[in-house]
């Protein structure tokens, strides 16, 4: 990083900014220069992107999109603090995130676990009935196969990683055998790497076992690149001016029953931890379609579409605690792609301290359980809409004006 971005290289000393919420965005940037040791000027840089990055993004581009980037305070992730960048056009979220992070940080913060960064592809060879014999043939072949698929990718071997297993299973209704390949993608997202070696991959597997060449392609579904985080709020810092925490905890408890066993539950509240995943995932330049459609999927894993969160009361020492927790698939890249390209996300890996792809995803998941957290809070106490529409008010306040003056300039 260069001398112009970190002046000092420094972690935030501490994620709890009182009252930044309140304080000019003038103040705010200067304050998030000091804490992070990023230069001012690096942070102030202006949003739109060059009219060559625009063309190199997407096709037919006729300008760009801007969305507010914001910072979540507060979150204490494995007894470091951590200031975290939060693109979204929505009010409300990044507060929400704040206040979850300070509730989660009088239990110590939120504790987090990630395996290692394996994504996963899949090649599929059709047939007119079951192929006999193909997980014996496996079996045989699969260190070779393993070899094989490296080849195409010597860099991220080179890194750690690379093609670590392949499995296969028979799909009877369709008559379809599909291959999975799990590669270790180390700090890249990895799904174009992917996609090349399913590709190359597909004829070889053919050759062994017949069949017809169908689909090759990267699965969103990354299960086995898990990334959890939980955390433990004492009740009584829940209590607010109507309630006892404990009868709060209690209600979070069984809001959290309420989408176990209802879908239409189930979705809003699964929308909420989205809400805060998102938006980190937008900020750092990732995919958050993939995400999304990993992270639905997987709650659906089972048969039944089921909560991302869960919140339980429970006991420690004879203290009454709110234990939050939550478990997604997050394959996430810190090299690569628009995260090295895009100059607000590389802003934002810089704010981060950048992290490394498993590290980023423990913060990512953190931020969804502590957005979740806010909002069950909200629901089960004074309702959704107190605070929710407090914050709407400024947007309400932006399009009056706006209608006022696009009056006075005559247009309808």
């Amino acid at each position: 990083m260069s001398k112009e971005k970190r002046q000092g290289a420094m972690k935030a000393p501490s994620s709890s900014i009182p009252k930044y919420y309140a304080m000019p965005m003038a103040e705010r940037q200067k304050v998030l220069a000091e804490r992070t040791g990023l230069d001012l000027n690096y942070i102030q840089a202006g949003t739109e992107l060059s009219q060559n990055s625009l063309d190199h993004f997407v096709e037919n581009a006729v300008g760009s999109f801007a969305l507010p980037l914001g910072i979540a305070t507060n979150f204490k992730i494995d007894q470091e603090d951590i200031l975290v960048p939060m693109a979204i056009e929505e009010s409300s979220v990044i507060a929400a995130a704040s206040l979850g992070a300070k509730l989660a940080r009088q239990g110590g913060g939120f504790k987090c676990a990630a395996t290692e960064p394996v994504l996963s592809c899949q090649v599929e060879l059709r047939f007119e009935a079951e192929p006999q014999g193909f997980e014996q043939k496996l079996i045989e072949h699969k260190d070779r196969l393993i070899k094989l698929a490296n080849t195409q990718c010597p860099g991220m071997v080179a890194r750690g990683g690379g093609t670590v297993d392949i499995e296969a299973k028979y799909i009877p209704e369709i008559n379809s055998l599909v291959f999975y390949l799990f590669v270790d993608t180390r700090d890249a997202m990895g799904a174009n790497i992917i996609n090349t070696i399913a590709e190359f991959m597909a004829p070889h597997f053919q050759d062994l076992f017949g069949g017809r060449v169908g689909l090759q392609i990267v699965s969103n579904l990354s299960d086995r690149r898990m990334a959890s985080a939980e955390c433990h709020i004492p009740v009584k810092a829940l209590d607010s001016e109507k309630m006892a925490g404990l009868e709060v905890a209690q209600r979070i408890e069984r809001a959290y029953l309420l989408a176990k066993h209802d879908i239409y539950r189930a979705a809003t509240h699964n929308k909420g931890v989205m809400n805060g995943i998102d938006a980190v995932v937008i900020a750092t330049g990732n995919d958050w379609r993939a995400i999304e459609a990993g992270a639905h999927a997987y709650c659906a894993k089972g048969g039944s579409y089921l909560p991302m969160t869960t919140w339980k009361v429970v006991e420690v020492a004879g203290e009454n605690f709110l234990r939050g927790f939550i478990e997604l698939p997050m394959a996430l890249g810190t090299i690569g792609g628009v995260t090295k390209l895009h100059p607000k996300a590389v802003l934002a890996m810089d704010v981060l301290g950048q992290p490394d792809s498993l590290q980023l995803a423990k913060i990512t998941v953190a931020v969804g359980l502590a957005q979740n957290l806010a909002a069950l809070r909200a629901l089960s106490s004074e309702g959704i809409q107190k605070g929710h529409m407090a914050l709407h008010q400024k947007n309400f306040e932006l399009a009056s004006s706006s209608k006022k003056t696009t009056a006075a300039e005559g247009e309808p």
